[in-house]
């Protein structure tokens, strides 16, 4: 495998992805080998930063018929990501990797608070970021936390894992005939509705001239690969 192309990157997971096959919770073996990949990529040479997103423990759509309005469920899945954090950053240590899991929303009983200085310095010390609590406040998505941190932090490119190799003109698991893009522009992606990230992802991105590259993480090494610029993915340019 190559080298990597990117100095520093921050990589999306999803919460969902942490679940596995599960409809909710963690699959131990799924998020270990998401860390894996993670230790990989870092030891290829990319300082590594991490959003988690938190739909394996919290759902939008569970607050149907609860009373809950917007602002306080996404502070629920604020918490969730917190959770999620937690575990990530506590599974690439068990491996043998330093990491840290910070959250901008507080929880100082369980991690640190996030400041771009203390993440700065964490990933100089060439420890894996994972960053939990989106950003502190609701009405935002993870997407959109991720690309502000990657920008924060001075990150080259946005992976967003997901359950497909990249962008596709539908959903391939629903139909068949989808095309799969190798390359596409933000402008391109919002005017088809390919629904890649959120249009205020894409805006922040867009003006900070950061791409976003879209891969599956289920394929192994899956991280490392798209970084060398050798695996299966879709590049978003800006």
């Amino acid at each position: 495998m190559a080298g990597p192309r990117y100095r520093r990157a921050l990589v999306k997971v999803s919460g969902e992805a942490l679940a596995g096959d599960q409809e909710f919770g963690f699959d131990p073996a799924t998020v270990k080998a998401i860390a894996e990949d993670l230790i990989a990529a870092a030891k290829a040479g990319t300082d590594i930063a991490v959003v988690v997103g938190g739909g394996n423990i919290f759902r939008g759509r569970q607050i149907a018929g609860i009373g809950l309005g917007r602002v306080d469920a996404d502070a629920i899945g604020r918490l969730a990501t917190v959770m999620n954090a937690i575990a990530l950053a506590g599974q690439i240590t068990a491996l043998g990797h330093p990491a840290v899991a910070l959250s901008a929303e507080p929880v100082p009983e369980a991690l640190d608070v996030y400041t771009v200085r203390h993440a700065l310095a964490h990933l100089a010390a060439g420890k894996i970021v994972v960053l939990g609590g989106g950003i502190g406040v609701p009405l935002l998505t993870t997407d959109t936390t991720a690309t502000m941190r990657a920008v924060e932090l001075g990150c080259d490119v946005v992976l967003k894992g997901t359950n497909v190799d990249g962008v596709y003109s539908a959903d391939p698991k629903r139909d068949p005939a989808a095309v799969r893009y190798d390359q596409i522009t933000a402008d391109e992606a919002i005017a088809r509705d390919l629904k890649v990230m959120d249009t205020a992802a894409f805006a922040l991105a867009r003006e900070n001239r950061l791409p976003i590259i879209v891969f599956s993480l289920d394929a192994p090494g899956a991280v490392a690969s798209v970084l060398a610029g050798e695996g299966r993915c879709t590049v978003v340019t800006v």
